[in-house]
């Protein structure tokens, strides 16, 4: 068994704008940008022209402390997802399948 290794390589990279960053860090976008400078975190300017920064490990851990801190009904979102997929697969079956099935 290989020993957990801290590199880059198996970091999730995490790009965030100012704002999102902002929104993570509970201040405005400017101090998110400061915050970024301070931190000396990777910064790339996107195709869609909005500047991202990479979090570094204490913000990634951060926002999956925020992930899973969040109120998502989960249970509830699968019940949904497979109550779809059955209401499909009967709007999808050929005629007379369901009733050879259940027999």
């Amino acid at each position: 068994m290989r020993p957990l290794q801290r590199n880059d390589e198996n970091m999730p990279q995490i790009w965030m704008t100012y704002d999102e960053l902002a929104t993570l860090c509970g201040c405005t976008p400017a101090e998110a940008r400061l915050r970024a400078l301070h931190l000396s975190l990777n910064r790339r300017k996107s195709r869609d022209g909005a500047t991202r920064v990479k979090l570094d490990l204490a913000l990634t851990a951060r926002f999956f402390a925020s992930i899973r801190e969040a109120d998502f009904d989960l249970d509830g979102a699968i019940e949904a997802l497979q109550t779809t997929h059955r209401q499909m697969a009967e709007l999808l079956a050929p005629p007379g399948f369901r009733e050879r099935g259940a027999a």
